[in-house]
């Protein structure tokens, strides 16, 4: 056991010797991207440019140049380490950075919304980490800190998580020898896998829910739209070959002639999907503290995402075709601060089952105000008409949206905004009354034209927009000002600690 206790920094601290080296290879890896864009083009249209480039530059040049470029790469990164501190006060997290002018951020504790350590697969091998501390108030708002020692990184996140949760600087607060099962890094550069970091602020005890089998995660995979596409593409090719007499060969050989770019980017693109959803979903596992929802995932790069109490906005749970039959589920949320362009770091659940899911949405949301709340989300989840209370939208509706009119309905209970739709593809949104930031109806000329509208709840940035679609135009008005009303009443009586009880933890410390 290491005897060392990682303790958060209340003076100005500089990150790990050791982040320009972890860090660097991002710069390196635009210069040669650069390169490659504006030589490979030459090589595949058969051009002399790119031929030329080594004829005027050896061999041996070139690995002198790679080596420039590296050592410049590095000494940027250097220079702008030595440039960047942080430290930690009772109200917020201060970062401070600039190679010539220098800037300060802050990450304003009562505005956390999620604290993630992160580890590539390189800071991963030598026991560091990374952390992300996410506050609302958009996607640049929060603090990151690349690299600190992975025990360093830990015991920021359990001081961040107790002060958020209202503990001071000089409350007591319990050394955790075992604070997690994480392995921590020695003095030295490479970690000792055997050791646990001990931090000055105890991790809140975690009680896990879910966690995702490797075979599921497999399977969802292959029963995905990118690898019917894959397998069905040599498929197509014979057909083609056999039935139609076509010169496949000729015409693969043409395409890749005319843009072989195009081609590697299309084929990144699906592999790059499939790799982001095992990646992703790789050990999956979800857990409840007092600190909030706790998730881990990650093959290569590991995640360890902690987001307090009440701070998810909305949830998507969406079925594809292909999960029909198994009745599994992809549930991703809304958390104020990792955007738009984040799905991989917003999901609750990369495949669950019909319990799963129910238990998921329990996680985020204890009390749906509802006295049957697993056969209210069931029927919301593969329900149709106004089964369950469900507001439809009226036969008017069909001449815009045949095919699923039918599924489509919105109903509120007392805490949560339910709004189903699809036919084929289901999906669900779950909004908590409290986190609806606006509300608006649209209506288009052949909406107008029909007597519809949709009503559009407006929740912060991220994969999940929940629209309640194709309602008639008192219905919608109706949704509009009774939501509002909601909203209201939902901020004023939301907060963490009716969260703790709702999931039993409150009891649970009482006892223990």
């Amino acid at each position: 056991m290491n005897s060392h206790i990682y303790q958060a920094p209340r003076e100005w601290t500089r990150l790990h010797p050791v982040s320009p080296f972890l860090g660097g290879w991002a710069i390196l890896g635009l210069v040669l991207a650069y390169w490659i864009h504006q030589y490979l083009p030459d090589w595949v249209d058969g051009g002399d440019e790119g031929f030329e480039f080594f004829d005027r530059f050896p061999l041996l040049g070139i690995i002198a140049a790679a080596t420039l470029a590296f050592a410049i790469t590095i000494a940027i990164s250097y220079w702008q380490w030595r440039r960047t501190e942080f430290r930690i006060g009772d109200d917020a997290v201060y970062l401070r950075q600039g190679i010539v002018t220098t800037q300060q951020r802050q990450a304003r504790l009562d505005r956390l919304q999620a604290v993630d350590v992160v580890q590539p697969l390189l800071a991963r091998i030598f026991g560091f980490a990374a952390i992300t501390i996410q506050v609302a108030g958009g996607q640049k708002s929060g603090v990151e800190l690349k690299f600190l020692r992975l025990g360093d990184a830990e015991a920021l996140r359990n001081e961040i998580l107790a002060l958020a949760a209202g503990l001071k600087a000089g409350d007591d607060a319990p050394v955790a020898p075992d604070a997690d099962v994480t392995p921590a890094s020695s003095p030295g550069l490479i970690g000792h896998p055997l050791e646990r970091p001990r931090t000055a602020v105890a991790a809140a005890e975690e009680r896990e829910v879910y966690s995702l089998p490797a075979g599921r995660l497999i399977g969802s995979i292959l029963l995905s739209g990118p690898a019917l596409v894959l397998l069905a593409t040599p498929v197509v090719a014979l057909v083609a070959v056999f039935g139609f007499d076509y010169d496949v060969w000729a015409a693969v050989a043409a395409v890749v002639g005319t843009s072989v770019v195009a081609i590697v980017g299309a084929l990144a693109g699906l592999l790059g999907f499939f790799w982001t959803r095992l990646n992703g979903g790789f050990g999956f596992t979800a857990g409840i503290s007092a600190d909030g929802l706790r998730l881990r995932h990650g093959l290569t790069e590991t995640r360890k995402q902690t987001v307090p109490p009440g701070r998810v906005a909305a949830i998507r749970l969406h079925q594809p075709w292909l999960w029909r039959q198994k009745d599994w589920w992809r549930i991703t949320i809304n958390v104020a601060g990792y955007g738009e362009d984040n799905e991989s770091v917003s999901v609750l659940h990369p495949v669950a089952t019909r319990e799963e899911a129910l238990r998921a949405v329990w996680l985020v949301l204890p009390d749906l105000g509802d006295p049957d709340p697993a056969g209210t989300l069931g029927r919301a989840m593969s329900g149709q008409g106004d089964e369950g209370g469900f507001t439809t939208s009226p036969p008017a509706a069909r001449r815009l949206d045949p095919l699923q009119w039918r599924f489509r309905g919105v109903r509120a209970t007392d805490r949560a905004l339910l709004i189903r739709r699809g036919r084929w593809e289901r999906e669900l949104f779950v909004v908590p009354h409290e986190r609806t930031q606006s509300l608006g109806l649209t209506q288009g000329p052949l909406r107008r034209s029909l007597g519809l509208a949709n009503v559009v709840v407006h929740s912060t940035q991220g994969p999940v927009s929940p629209v309640a679609a194709h309602l008639s135009v008192d219905d919608a008005v109706a949704l509009l000002d009774a939501q509002a009303q909601r909203a209201r009443e939902g901020r004023r009586r939301q907060s963490p600690e009716q969260w703790m009880s709702a999931v039993g933890l409150e009891k649970e410390s009482a006892h223990g």
